[in-house]
């Protein structure tokens, strides 16, 4: 569906440790960077997403509406996401849990820049 997401940091080092923290309750390896670049990326078999300091110089912000959901295998994923975030700088934007009549399983968190992201799971 899609080549990459990215978001914006106004902290490099504090995004990486968010995200290798989340991203690797979900299997993703540690973040990759371009050399010089002040950006850095985790790699699917068909996607990516990046953090990263924004082109035009302008502060990041959040987007006001937007949810970057995340695959997990299971609920115990689900879980260990949601706590590796809050362990890691996150806030809590819905504990994990059923989600959709029980039709998926999930959990949501904002980064420390305020960006929404979730980790769901559709069960047996």
């Amino acid at each position: 569906m899609f080549t990459h997401v990215m978001v914006g940091s106004s902290d490099l080092e504090r995004s990486r440790k968010f995200y290798d923290a989340t991203l690797g309750t979900l299997g993703h390896g540690k973040a990759q960077s371009p050399e010089g670049a002040e950006r850095f990326f985790y790699r699917s078999d068909t996607a990516g997403f990046g953090v990263g300091k924004p082109a035009n110089g302008a502060p990041p912000s959040a987007a006001n509406g937007g949810t970057i959901g995340f695959v997990a295998k299971d609920e115990d994923a689900v879980k260990a996401w949601h706590a590796a975030g809050l362990a890691n700088g996150g806030t809590d934007e819905g504990a994990p849990g059923p989600r959709m009549d029980g039709a998926m399983y999930g959990a949501y968190l904002r980064d420390p820049d305020g960006n929404k992201i979730c980790a769901f799971m559709r069960p047996a």
